[in-house]
């Protein structure tokens, strides 16, 4: 099984076998802070049907959310690497075909300032470990990209992107959209959108350590 990787510069992403041992590889690495941004319901916009959200299935339904690319230059000039870390089952399920999922993100990468974007294209019963709430996609940017998670920040809108932040040791803010589904248990900031976490992110930095510098 393999992790789907675009990203600025040109390589053959890792496969999903390999994640674990990127664990103390990452731990090691103490470069650059990063900002892992989940895609639906922080960049985009969520098909929300009776109360649970979907991704989008077309590019002609990925939608960006007013904003997020201005609010991503800023954190890009404050020095965070922008990683996107999304799942996609409905790639596994045949409902995704990989072109269309290749076509949203050329559109993604051409407008905002991300490094790179990390896709597991499994479902739950693939138990692969790049599926979040597992970490594997985030330890393989942070090797590939030399990141720095004590000092880094997860974005999500759902419990798996809060739970996947809690085990990698980063902050985490929940961008809540009022799901009808789990809640996500201790995010470190609850938010309404990705302009309101990028003010909190860049008002309460970390050192390489992992503490925050008031």
């Amino acid at each position: 099984m393999t992790v789907v990787v675009t990203r600025a510069m040109a390589g053959a992403g890792p496969s999903a076998d390999t994640a674990e041992p990127l664990l103390s590889a990452a731990r090691r690495s103490v470069s650059r802070p990063a900002v892992f941004l989940d895609r639906d319901g922080v960049l985009n916009e969520p098909i929300v049907v009776a109360g649970r959200p979907f991704a989008p299935l077309t590019a002609e339904e990925f939608i960006l959310v007013p904003g997020v690319v201005e609010v991503c230059e800023r954190l890009r000039r404050a020095g965070f690497a922008l990683v996107v870390v999304t799942n996609q089952p409905e790639v596994a399920r045949g409902a995704l075909p990989p072109r269309e999922l290749a076509r949203m993100h050329a559109v993604l990468r051409s407008v905002a300032p991300v490094e790179g974007i990390y896709v597991c294209p499994h479902d739950d019963a693939d138990a692969c470990p790049c599926r979040k709430p597992a970490p594997g996609l985030a330890l393989a940017a942070a090797d590939e990209l030399d990141l720095d998670l004590a000092a880094s920040v997860v974005v999500g809108d759902r419990w798996r992107d809060i739970e996947m932040g809690h085990r990698l040791g980063c902050r985490t803010v929940l961008v809540d959209r009022g799901y009808s589904e789990t809640r996500p248990v201790q995010p470190s900031i609850t938010v309404r959108g990705l302009p309101e976490a990028v003010r909190w992110i860049l008002d309460s930095p970390v050192d390489q350590g992992g503490n925050v510098n008031a």
